[in-house]
């Protein structure tokens, strides 16, 4: 056997442990000792008598009650056989205890006949029919026949036998009676059917219990054979009980009492629901098939014997026997009628045979699986057709050649292992099992020496292996490319978030845990929102397919670089083992430079030139970093770059953490201050400075600290506005949600107390684009509450150039289309403002404090915010000043054609209580020529003061400059 052949070869089973021997000890000492007393005559006659009846009365009675206990607990199918021996044993025993009766306690001869004999004829019948229970059961008439010809056959050759023997002569003894002469033939003639029984049950006994039965059966055969040595005048005429030949059927009483108890012990009880699927059980080829032939020989052996009968009387010279004649005729006429049924029988089975070979054979060509039949030694015996279109070799071809030489060789060693250990199975445990390989295909299929994934499933075959085999080639490309798409993006085919966290946990944790040089590079591209909103969707996911492949042809071949998501990406550096920090700091921002200046390489996409820049954050290895962290200080250092101005790579600091856990904390105390109410709302009067009507408020938000100090949120607004994590950008645009919908429901309420003035919350551009935001939920809102849309105005206070001022545009047209007026917070304080006053329709606009501050003392700012308000004046809008703190100012604006103004030179913010007693005089005083020199009057509030005479605004005096982050707390 060749090398590769032996993979078929079956490994040594393990054996077994075999059962105690303890009990077949014990009974081969009891038997032993009852011979050797019946040899020596146990001692005196007395005792040879009393143990030659007597015991054989009990050994019988301990058969009966054994297998009586056997069949009464154990309800298995040959539960009538073991009743039925326990029923012969029964007579037996009492037999021997009448004839003990007779010779032991009367002291008189047996007589003859007596009613021993009666029990001992009556110990046949039943064993001979349970004998016939544990044959297999025959499955068709025809069978049933055939078992009783056989029984005949033997029964019929032992008659002949006999007969020309010695019954003849038995038969023929004179000065006996009929009875004594029935009695003598009765005997042999049992015990020949009992003798055709037992050689019957040989051949065809079941494969359950098979101890049992063959304890069962030698016990019977020495009990047959003693009864033969007794039926015969010589031995019968000096017979005295206790003599050696009680020996023998003191040990098949015995054996027949063990016999039941030996499936226990061997391990091959089994309930009936196991004996029928054990009954079908393929034999081993270790013995059965001399046992098969012997079945077979039977009804030839049984003729041959009783023509040996009939030889014997010629050789005798006596005259053949009418007996002899008329049974040697019977056993031919059954050996006549058995082969004529067996040839009837093998006529039908040819027929099936061939039926169901043509229908195998259909199954197995027709079949698109490929079905192979292996030798023990590897060699394919049998290849289906379906080899040629599955393989696309044809199956002569395959037939002769080794299994292993077809198989891949990176396979080779784990099929091997996997057949050995299918074979080592217990086939009842394990019938089938499956093999996945890949499979040598022809130049049909692959053009050349290629090769095809195969699944298989194998079964067992006469000590080889049947392969039913299928191509699975389609299905392992398709199972390839899932696992390939689960972990790299479908968009640049990098590899991505999950799969580089799992590379960065093998650098981290690997064995390359010690190179604290390997390093992690965090990826933005800046502006790349601004080409999705310019150009479309379509051109940003081009520009991320080349910006991908850039990324990929940049790094080292022992690098990975993956898309993280949206314009994200990453790439791990592995170190080269440099222990100096500069060395290593300077390599890699080397590296992260060379990626940033490539990437930010114009690009072309759709014939036009695109930019983009990229802003790369650097982190280390350190000691005791763990994967996560390692790609959150990559972001963070990112973030910083981007802070920074981007399109810059920054190395990750400790205080960079520091600053988020700042930015966290005040994150925190702003959630708590949303779910506790900590927030109030102040509103500042916006006065006409024509005559110092206050024609609108101005909303607020206000913070009280533990300390009673009313702060603005400014910082909480840029943590939320500016962070980058979402769920503060979320906290900011609750705390946005959270002010308009305070400011509409106290202007309602001051308008059903009879303030109809409009009320200005201020709000991020970015902020109108919500959903949550959306004209038909400001709609909503204003319906509940019960105000009129005139009276809200919303103040755009940012201009970021990035926001898509289409979408802006739109929302804000629709919000008009409400009633709801716009207003543009910081006019004049960047470019963005200009192109905002061109695209948007605006109402209001609102001079940045910056313009407000220096107007009087600057000559140049003079000019500007002159050259701004004409604008606004020539565009048809209102104009408010905001910072408006001093008189003077206060003149200036209004020479300049500015038309409404807010400040501490009217009023700070004021609580509800001191607004509506604002409202109830409706006018501040307004500063003339005349009365700019007039000195001021300031304390320490941030409201007017009144310093006596009547009561109205022109009893008012202005209360100094303060800080705009910090409000005293009114009285109550």
């Amino acid at each position: 056997m060749s090398a590769p052949g032996a993979m078929l070869s079956r490994p040594p089973a393990p054996a077994g442990s075999p059962p105690s021997a303890v009990p077949q000890v014990v009974l081969a000492v009891v038997c032993g000792g009852y011979a050797v007393g019946a040899a020596f005559g146990w001692g005196s006659p007395e005792v040879a008598a009393f143990m030659g009846d007597f015991g054989l009365s009990f050994a019988a009675l301990l058969a009966a009650v054994s297998c009586g206990l056997y069949a009464r607990k154990r309800r298995t199918r040959f539960r009538p056989a073991w009743m039925l021996f326990a029923a012969s044993s029964g007579m037996a025993g009492l037999g021997n205890g009448v004839w003990g009766w007779y010779e032991v306690i009367e002291g008189t001869t047996v007589p003859s006949p007596s009613l021993a004999d009666f029990c001992f004829l009556l110990f046949a019948p039943p064993a001979i029919v349970g004998l016939l229970v544990l044959a297999k059961r025959p499955v068709n008439r025809a069978g049933w026949v055939c078992l009783g010809l056989d029984s005949w056959l033997i029964a019929g050759s032992l008659v002949t036998l006999s007969w020309s023997l010695a019954l003849a002569h038995t038969a023929h003894f004179q000065g006996r009676s009929v009875a004594q002469s029935a009695l003598s033939l009765a005997y042999p003639l049992l015990d020949i059917v009992l003798v055709s029984m037992v050689l019957v049950l040989h051949f065809r006994r079941s494969s359950v219990h098979r101890s049992a039965i063959n304890t069962a059966v030698a016990a019977l055969a020495l009990t047959v054979l003693c009864d033969a040595l007794f039926s015969s005048p010589l031995l019968r005429e000096h017979y005295r009980s206790g003599q050696i030949l009680d020996a023998g059927w003191f040990a098949g009483s015995i054996l027949l009492a063990y016999a039941p108890w030996v499936a226990r012990r061997a391990g091959e009880e089994c309930t009936p629901e196991e004996a029928r699927p054990a009954a079908r059980r393929v034999p081993s080829h270790g013995g059965r098939p001399i046992a098969g032939s012997l079945a077979a020989l039977t009804p030839y052996l049984a003729a041959a014997v009783c023509t040996l009968g009939i030889l014997t009387n010629v050789l005798d010279g006596r005259r053949i026997d009418r007996v002899v004649l008329f049974t040697g005729c019977t056993v031919v006429l059954a050996l006549v009628v058995r082969q004529g049924i067996m040839l009837l029988d093998n006529i039908t089975l040819t027929q099936e045979l061939a039926q169901k070979e043509n229908h195998f054979r259909s199954l197995v060509q027709g079949s698109s699986d490929v079905i192979m039949i292996a030798a023990p030694t590897g060699v394919l015996h049998y290849v289906s057709p379906a080899a040629s279109g599955v393989y696309g070799r044809d199956a002569e071809e395959l037939v002769g050649s080794e299994l292993a030489s077809l198989i891949h060789p990176e396979d080779l060693g784990r099929v091997v292992h996997e057949v050995r250990r299918f074979l080592a199975a217990a086939p009842e445990d394990e019938p089938t099992t499956r093999i996945e390989c890949r499979f040598r295909a022809g130049e049909q299929r692959s053009g050349g020496d290629g090769w095809l994934n195969v699944e298989s499933t194998v079964n067992r075959h006469h000590g080889g292996l049947i392969f039913n085999s299928r191509d699975v080639t389609e299905r392992v490309r398709l199972q390839a490319q899932l696992q390939h798409n689960a972990s790299h993006d479908a968009l640049t085919d990098l590899p991505n978030r999950a799969l580089f966290t799992e590379r960065v946990t093998q650098a981290v944790t690997g064995r390359r845990a010690s190179d604290h040089d390997t390093a992690v590079l965090y990826i933005d591209l800046d502006g790349f929102k601004q080409v999705n909103d310019t150009i479309g969707h379509q051109a940003g996911d081009e520009l991320l397919i080349q910006a991908a492949r850039r990324l990929g042809d940049s790094v080292r071949a022992g690098d990975i670089a993956a898309r993280l998501g949206g314009d994200e990406f990453a790439a791990l550096i592995t170190g080269d083992g440099t222990r100096d920090p500069a060395a290593r700091e300077f390599r890699i921002h080397e590296i992260a430079d060379r990626l940033r200046i490539r990437l930010s390489d114009p690009y072309r996409i759709d014939g036009r030139e695109v930019r983009v820049a990229a802003s790369i954050g650097v982190a280390f290895a350190e000691p005791g970093v763990s994967p996560a962290g390692l790609l959150r200080n990559a972001d963070l250092a990112m973030y910083r770059a981007k802070q920074a101005g981007k399109g810059r790579v920054e190395l990750y600091a400790p205080q960079m953490q520091t600053e988020v856990a700042h930015r966290a904390e005040l994150a925190t105390k702003l959630r708590t201050a949303l779910q506790d109410g900590a927030f109030s709302l102040l509103h500042q009067p916006v006065v006409e400075l024509a005559g110092g009507r206050v024609t609108a408020v101005a909303a607020h938000a206000r913070w009280r600290s533990a300390q009673g100090i009313l702060f603005t949120p400014a910082e909480f607004l840029r943590v939320g506005d500016r962070g980058r994590y979402p769920e503060d950008g979320d906290r900011a645009a609750e705390l946005d949600r959270w002010q308009l919908e305070a400011a509409v429901e106290q202007a309602a309420a001051r308008h059903r107390a009879g303030y109809p003035v409009p009320v200005a919350v201020r709000l991020p551009a970015r902020r109108l684009l919500d959903q949550a935001l959306s004209p038909k939920g400001v709609e909503s809102l204003l319906t509940r509450h019960g105000l009129p849309s005139r009276a809200l105005v919303l103040e755009l206070s940012e201009s970021d150039p990035r926001l898509p001022l289409d979408d802006l545009e739109r929302r804000l047209v629709a919000l008009r289309r409400l009633g709801v007026r716009i207003a543009l917070d910081g006019f004049g304080s960047g470019f963005a403002a200009i192109s905002a006053l061109r695209r948007l329709p605006v109402d209001i606009l609102r001079l940045d404090r910056g313009l407000v501050d220096g107007v009087v003392e600057s000559a140049r700012l003079h000019k500007i915010t002159a050259g701004l308000l004409r604008i606004a004046g020539d565009l048809g809008m209102q104009s408010v000043a905001d910072g408006v703190d001093l008189p003077e100012q206060v003149l200036a604006l209004r020479s300049m054609g500015c038309t409404h103004g807010m400040g501490t030179a009217f009023s700070g913010p004021l609580d509800e209580p001191r607004l509506r007693r604002s409202l109830t005089h409706a006018h501040y005083p307004v500063p003339d020529v005349a009365v700019q020199s007039r000195a001021v009057v300031l304390t320490g509030s941030g409201l007017p003061v009144r310093q006596g005479g009547p009561v109205g605004p022109e009893s008012l005096v202005h209360p100094p400059l303060r800080s705009n982050s910090e409000t005293s707390v009114p009285p109550t």
